[in-house]
């Protein structure tokens, strides 16, 4: 693609500034003018070329306005079992009318709180997207976890996207939990078009001291969206984030996820599943930053791709000079059903401690025919025991989530991946 297209698209993009933040938002357009859109020469986008995708499949770089959402909509995407708080958004636009009555959150929308440091954990030099977004945002929210608040019940994210051909819907949230809080997220999406559309979000999480976060996500995306997610968490002492990612589908999905581990005794964990098929493409990209020492980070991805799908896992771990006594680890394993699916991973460490304990490792092969077999040998049809042996190997991740409502509707929607396209 021509550089001069590639700056038309940018160019388009950023006329529709948003208003607010002007100090962050002019240093986001420098540094995306300067760096623009990233194509595949680009190291980090590689195997991803999702500024090709965005020239082809959007077309007019309109924002995506807020749509009417119903009281029964929500009820049918809320998950049987669940118990908790429900917020509810429209292409990013957050509707309290029907969304639950909250009592120990602090929900605000970024324009009543000018003093937010929106772009200080999640930088926009680290990625084009990420400087796009705050250049072009529209509006966001903060959810704020006061000090002491232990909130048991799980905070549901219901994302409703409907967008007309080639809309671009730039949701943007700051989560902010206080010393001693501890919370749970669901971030799951209802997509409603299928028609082409960019959604670019950013998630920044800011973790007070002996604080706990969970954010679970399940993307189930139409399979014409493209969706670029930059979630980037701040880890401060005694602190514990826990990340679970379940990608089921789409165009093309790009998930940037990036923990900075700030204070001693911090435990940062990241689990990812991507169940693709068809022609869906899901790109992983995870950064874990030990900077301080005696702090843990776990991190396990597995793929089951078939047809012509396509998964991408890059996996870092930075252990600076003054992380003593780090334990890191980090593992991506993947089977690939068909002679058409792709897998290119690449699990990284960079370590300039002596005393650490870490290690990473790939795996990417087929169904073990030895165990398909075994099981077949004892009365189990084989479409049977191929969906046991790859619950198995996906189930796994799934048992990281903690909610048990949530948990039960991933395992669901995991077996009917399963059972019914592979």
């Amino acid at each position: 693609m021509s550089t001069l297209i590639k700056q038309e698209i940018l160019e388009n993009l950023l006329s529709h500034t948003g208003s607010g933040f002007e100090k962050q938002r002019a240093s986001a357009i420098d540094t995306l003018r300067s760096q623009g859109l990233p194509t595949n020469k680009s190291e980090e986008y590689k195997f991803t070329a999702i500024t090709k995708k965005i020239e082809k499949g959007i077309e007019n770089f309109e924002p995506a306005a807020a749509f009417t959402i119903t009281s029964d909509q929500v009820k049918e995407n809320v998950f049987e079992g669940f118990d908790g708080v429900i917020l509810v958004f429209a292409n990013g636009t957050y509707l309290p009318s029907l969304s639950s009555e909250i009592e120990g959150l602090e929900i605000s929308h970024f324009s009543e709180k000018p003093e937010l440091a929106i772009g200080s954990i999640a930088k926009p030099e680290k990625d084009p997207f990420c400087a796009l977004n705050q250049s072009t945002f529209e509006e966001g929210l903060f959810i704020g976890v006061p000090k002491n608040t232990q909130f048991r019940k799980p905070v549901l994210l219901l994302n409703f996207y409907q967008a007309n051909s080639g809309h671009v819907i730039q949701p943007r949230l700051w989560i902010e939990a206080g010393d001693f809080a501890e919370i749970t997220f669901i971030n799951h999406t209802v997509n409603l078009s299928s028609s082409p559309y960019l959604l670019n979000k950013v998630v920044e999480i800011k973790g007070g001291i002996n604080s706990q976060i969970r954010y679970y996500r399940l993307q189930n995306d139409g399979e014409n969206a493209i969706e670029i997610s930059n979630l980037e968490a701040d880890l401060h002492k005694d602190g514990k984030f826990t990340s679970v990612t379940i990608s089921l589908s789409g165009d093309m999905v790009r998930n940037n996820l990036s923990i900075n581990i700030l204070g001693s005794n911090s435990e940062a964990n990241m689990y990812g599943l991507y169940l693709l098929n068809g022609k869906t493409h899901v790109d992983n990209h995870t950064n874990v930053d030990h900077t301080v020492a005696n702090s843990e980070s776990n991190e396990l991805y597995k793929g089951i791709l078939a047809d012509r799908s396509r998964g991408v896992f890059n996996g870092k771990i930075f252990v600076r000079q003054d992380a003593q006594k780090t334990n890191a680890f980090q593992q991506n394993n993947n089977i690939l059903l068909s002679e058409d699916a792709t897998i290119n991973t690449k699990p990284q460490l960079e370590i300039w401690a002596d005393d650490v304990k870490c290690s990473h490792g790939c795996t990417t092969g087929q169904l073990d025919e030895e165990a398909l077999f075994y099981l077949q040998a004892r009365g189990i049809a084989k479409d049977h025991a191929k969906g046991l042996l790859l619950y198995a190997f996906a189930g796994e991740v799934v048992d990281h989530i903690t909610d048990e409502s949530f948990r039960d509707y991933c395992i669901a929607q995991v077996h009917q991946r399963l059972g019914s396209n592979f």
